[in-house]
């Protein structure tokens, strides 16, 4: 049998952006209604296209097909009613095969060898679709009919039964993870106090942990890999089927709840708060011009290990108001390093810099040989942004009612970018000390930030002066 994705690359040119997917010659009697541009797969009405995601006796679909159908069928079809009338397809082909000939009923063990294969991808490629009861009855339905055409021996048997335990463990393993997340899903402003006193010099900071830029670098591109790595293509795909619940005002109970996306953006805000708070909360001009330096070079480092979103993150942090405003500090800082940063980090003509790097370094990751050149973390939020901006300016369905499979193999092969790059093995030993600090170091909520701010470097205008005024007022009102 075929390996399963997404292991390994399954789109046949990952710098094409329309389907390869021919017509399979024996696919012309099966499906009319699909339509085809230039031998690409453009549009088809739900059943052709769930016809063909179902193996015949002498077809199987590419797995770029497979893929893509099964992410963005999730709009239109629940899992369980897909499975159910994938099965209702397989049961009619495997009786038309008994009634046939003899030759036709020999190939009953091959017809059953691919439709557990395409369960096994389907189970192994999104296991929460199987994480409620009539999506498991379906596939144990399926698996029971199938399980027949090979009654002898008891290879299918075993086979299915690996692959329901191995479900299973996927499931088990992400509903534990769920339950941890839970825990230390906070906001970020939870993590901050309001300070009525500058901290100590002596209080630790994020430099008596580490000093070298290059390991907070490769201990913060650890962080991600770790998080990213819980990170779903269903999760991703929820973004659109969100939208369209949204737009036609009313509640999909059904939609998986965003939680890991949510994560994953609270880590970045995190991190932008903690290098804001690291800088601010200095007490001496030098040692907050040696802290701004030191990200600025953390910063430098993500860029050159591929991890743009702790970059972005970081970037972001020192353009937060409460430090951008510390122009005595600025003033000393050497920022030729930071003008570079910023640079590729240009938000102009939809941040093209940036989407320059990006596929350098994506192009980098095709033909590395080691983990170190393999990684790519996108900035996320941008990445989120993409997919939703190419669901917001193409229909779900073209006028004839037809979906639009054009543009769900486009946001697809989107997605399959990211999975690839998520599923690189980080190179970098994790720091216990230096994580745990990442982790937990309190953070200020942003009026703390401009308290912290203001007695760094005193208010200049007007509006700081009247900004500082209500600051010190709520303070005294809390004490």
């Amino acid at each position: 049998m075929r390996e399963t994705m997404p292991q390994t690359p399954i789109f046949s040119s990952m710098l094409g952006s329309s389907c390869s997917g021919q017509v399979q010659p024996d696919m012309g009697e099966r499906c009319v209604d699909p339509v085809y541009q230039d031998g690409n797969l453009v549009s088809g009405s739900l059943e052709a296209l769930i016809e063909r995601l179902v193996p015949t006796m002498d077809y199987y679909p590419d797995r770029t097909y497979i893929f893509t159908f099964l992410l963005s069928s999730r709009v239109f079809i629940h899992p369980h009613e897909l499975l159910a009338k994938v099965g209702q397809i397989c049961i009619k082909q495997k009786q038309q095969l008994e009634m046939g000939t003899e030759a036709e009923k020999a190939k009953l063990k091959s017809f059953a060898a691919k439709i557990i294969q395409l369960l096994k991808e389907w189970t192994e490629t999104f296991p929460y679709d199987f994480q409620d009861e009539k999506s498991m009855k379906e596939l144990k339905e399926i698996a029971h009919r199938i399980t027949q055409c090979d009654e002898e021996n008891g290879t299918v048997k075993k086979i299915i039964s690996q692959m329901t335990q191995n479900l299973l463990m996927a499931l088990s393993a992400r509903s534990q993870y769920q339950e941890i997340r839970e825990k230390f899903r906070q906001p970020v402003t939870d993590k901050g106090t309001i300070l009525k006193t500058k901290p100590q010099s002596t209080q630790k900071d994020i430099l008596s942990v580490c000093c070298d830029p290059l390991i907070l670098a490769q201990q913060l591109t650890y962080i991600e890999l770790e998080r990213v790595s819980n990170i779903y293509p269903e999760d991703l795909m929820q973004i659109v089927s969100h939208m369209d619940s949204l737009d036609n005002h009313k509640c999909r109970s059904d939609v998986t709840k965003t939680y890991n996306l949510e994560a994953y953006d609270n880590w970045f805000n995190c991190l932008s708060m903690l290098v804001a708070t690291e800088i601010c909360r200095v007490v001496k001009k030098k040692q907050r011009t040696r802290m701004v330096e030191f990200f600025i070079d953390v910063a430098r480092e993500c860029f050159n290990i591929g991890n743009f979103n702790s970059m972005m993150a970081i970037i972001s942090g020192m353009n937060l108001s409460p430090v951008a405003r510390l122009k005595k500090t600025w003033s000393k800082v050497k920022t030729a390093k930071f003008d570079v940063l910023e640079h590729h980090m240009d938000p102009s003509s939809n941040f093209c810099n940036y989407r320059t790097a990006l596929q350098g370094a994506a192009q980098r990751s095709q033909t590395a040989n080691s983990s170190r050149e393999k990684i790519v973390i996108p900035v996320f939020n941008l990445f989120i942004k993409d997919i939703y901006f190419l669901h917001k300016i193409h229909t779900n369905r073209l006028p004839n009612g037809q979906i639009n499979f054009k543009k769900f193999w486009e946001i697809s092969r989107q997605i399959h970018d990211f999975l690839t790059w998520k599923q690189v093995e980080c190179p970098f030993e994790k720091d216990k000390k230096i994580q745990t600090y990442l982790l937990t170091a309190p953070i200020y909520s942003e009026e703390a930030l401009f308290i912290a701010s203001f007695e760094s470097e005193g208010p200049e205008n007007h509006m700081e002066k009247d900004s500082w005024k209500t600051l010190r007022t709520t303070l005294l009102n809390r004490a």
